[in-house]
Order: C-alpha cells, then structure tokens, then sequence
C-alpha cells in the first residue's frame, strides 16, 4: 500500500522504497514526487541521513539532568534544566496545581500528570512537551520543522493545520520563504488516526479538493492536509476536528462534557446551554449525559483554547496591550458585539481603561474599520 495515498502499489513498476532494513514504507512515483511531499532535493546512492546528525548536542531542549529517580526499574529524570527557563523544572507524577486554570506553557493545554513544574515561578510542562525533539520530520509539511517558542510581533502565532491562534511552543519551517508554522497538539498527530468518531481507521490525505469536513462541514481546499477514510465512506475530518478536547467543562455541571457527534434531539431542542442560541443539526457538540446539557464547541472551549490566560496580545487596534481572561462571573460586554464576554475573551488591564472584547470581535473588518 502507498503510504501516501494509500491505493495498492505494483511492485514489478517503479516504485519508491524505504531503504532501512525491516520498514515497509513504500510510495508510487508520482505521489512522492508530488510538490507538496518533496522539495526537489536529490540524495546520493549511499546517503545515510544518520551521518549527518550531530551527535555531540542533545537532541531536544533539556540541557542538563539534575537529578533522577528509578522508578519501575526505569531511571527518570526529575528535575532537569530546560532552554526556555531559567529556573529548574521538578517532576510532578500525581496531585493537582494550586490553580484549576493551569496551564502547560508549551502546549497550552490544561495541565495533566506528569509534568515538570519552577517552584519559583507559575511555569510549568507536560514530561511530554519538555522532552519535544528540537527538529523532527512530519507528514504534514515536506520540510524539517524547528522547535521554537518565538512568535510575531503580536505575541501569538496562526497554525498553518488547524488554522487557529497559539501561544507557547511551536515548529516552524525555516527554509527559504517558507512560513509553515504547527501548534505542539497538530504536532503530536501521525499519519493515520483512530478517531471516536468514526469507525474505521483515518489517513492523512494533502490534496482534499472537493471534500467537505464530516465535523464542521467546512469545504477543503487542495492545500489543506485532512484524515480521509479509505473504505469509501466518503469520511473526512479536517485537522482542526480532529485536534478537538474529547472532554470540555462547564460551569453550572459537576460532569465533564463529551464530545458528541450525533444528536437525537427534534428541531426544535437544539439548543446550547450556555449562550442559549440554536444548534445546527448534525454539528459535534459537548453534552453531558446525566445533567442533559448541551454547548457549542465554541461555547465549551472558549474562542482562545489555545491561548494562556495572563498572556499579552500586542497591536490588535487597542492603544494599550489586552490580556488573555476567562471570565466566569462578572462578563463585561464586548467593546464591539456589546454581548457580555463570557468565558474567554482579551482585556486591558491599564488603571481606568475598562476595553473587554471578545476575540472573534477584535478580528472582524467591522472591529477595524471602527478604530480607523
């Protein structure tokens, strides 16, 4: 099988190969020579891509072992030093963080054991997110990725996979004019993907032209790179989808919230719980079982899941620079939409300046057309 396009290959014809002893990789010739699996770079006969590694630095971002402990008769490091801090990290394996809203500074994501955690500061990451390789391979872009925790004058980057706006740890393609960027959870995606949703395993697919998300419904265009069913159930999910919480929380319920691809509710039931507003039949929606509540993923996630609170957001048309919140309580109304900010939203935190908006507001032509 074409692990590229995944119909069957005709060995007695040309064909590309892995050569590593034991690994069955193999691709036709047009697929892996398609412009948006290769760069046009030619190996030599003989070229072994291990050579060229520098043995003599490591190869992810902790720079030195502090101390380490066995455990399972295993040795493992707990606590090290790491290039994006300047304190010793210790590693945590259970218990929870005096704030339920922590977050890991490399994914962003809500803290889970086992991370490594600065006694000094509020910074903390997933054992995962510390020991990321500084320059993997990925089947989603043709070019080596670089791991980095830089952003754009802004303060915050745009996943060129999922398309959404991120803080902490990213990879970026840094050759030639190249702007390809990934968030860490688009990072840790492979190839081929089991998902809840459906019951056949998905691949990643790169040319989806005339193909529509099986989640959000959103048309792909033939740049996107998306999970495809191959069984012909005509299934596919984009990456933003397939990136999506399996559990979401909510306020008013003691049960976390499942992601749900099936309604059985009539018309007139489709209702979120949480801004009150219709939902769209045959849309994913968080829902707990035992409480019946249901919510938009917007609603459950908030429009800046991947953003941490308490960072700064710089130059979105506001004179002084907007703080990422999450409000539960006191919603103040957005500057724009004039709706309350519930849940997450940006902020300015200068004495006397009361500016809230709402993230999808501060994007809008509307937004900008009023500041100018």
């Amino acid at each position: 099988m074409c692990k590229i396009c995944y119909k069957e290959v005709d060995i007695s014809y040309g064909h590309h190969r892995c050569p590593a002893s034991r690994c069955l990789y193999v691709a036709h010739v047009r697929c892996a020579t398609d412009e948006a699996i290769w760069d046009g770079t030619i190996m030599l006969e003989g070229y072994d891509e291990r050579s060229e590694e520098v043995v003599h630095e490591p190869w992810n971002l902790i720079t030195d072992v502090v101390e380490q402990i066995i455990i399972r008769e295993l040795m493992v490091a707990s606590e090290i030093k790491h290039s994006y801090h300047d304190h010793n990290l210790r590693l945590t394996f259970s218990g929870k963080t005096k704030d339920d809203d922590s977050q890991c500074d490399g994914c962003t994501r809500p803290l889970s054991t086992p991370f490594s955690s600065c006694e000094q500061c509020k910074f903390f990451l997933h054992k995962v997110c510390a020991e990321l390789p500084k320059q993997p391979p990925h089947p989603f872009h043709k070019h080596l990725l670089t791991l980095s925790n830089s952003h754009d004058e802004d303060n915050y980057s745009s996943c060129s996979a999922c398309f959404r706006s991120y803080q902490g740890f990213g990879y970026g393609c840094y050759k030639g004019g190249c702007r390809f960027r990934i968030d860490i959870q688009c990072m840790l995606l492979s190839d081929i993907l089991k998902h809840p949703s459906h019951e056949h395993s998905l691949f990643l697919v790169h040319n989806n032209k005339g193909t529509s998300c099986s989640a959000c419904f959103r048309k792909l265009r033939s740049r996107d790179v998306a999970y495809r069913c191959m069984k012909r159930c005509d299934f596919s999910l984009d990456v933003g989808c397939a990136t999506l919480s399996l559990t979401a929380w909510y306020k008013y319920d003691r049960h976390p919230l499942t992601l749900t691809y099936l309604d059985h509710y009539e018309l007139s039931q489709l209702y979120c719980d949480l801004c009150e507003k219709k939902r769209e039949p045959n849309r994913w929606f968080y829902y707990c079982v035992d409480c019946d509540n249901s919510l938009h993923l917007n609603c459950a996630l908030g429009d800046l899941p991947y953003m941490k609170l308490g960072n700064k957001i710089e130059d979105i048309g506001h004179r002084h620079r907007l703080t990422v919140v999450k409000n539960i309580w006191n919603c103040p109304p957005c500057k724009v939409c004039r709706e309350l900010c519930n849940g997450q939203a940006l902020e300015c935190k200068e004495f006397g300046c009361s500016f809230t908006i709402h993230w999808a507001c501060c994007r809008s032509s509307y937004f900008w057309d009023s500041i100018w």
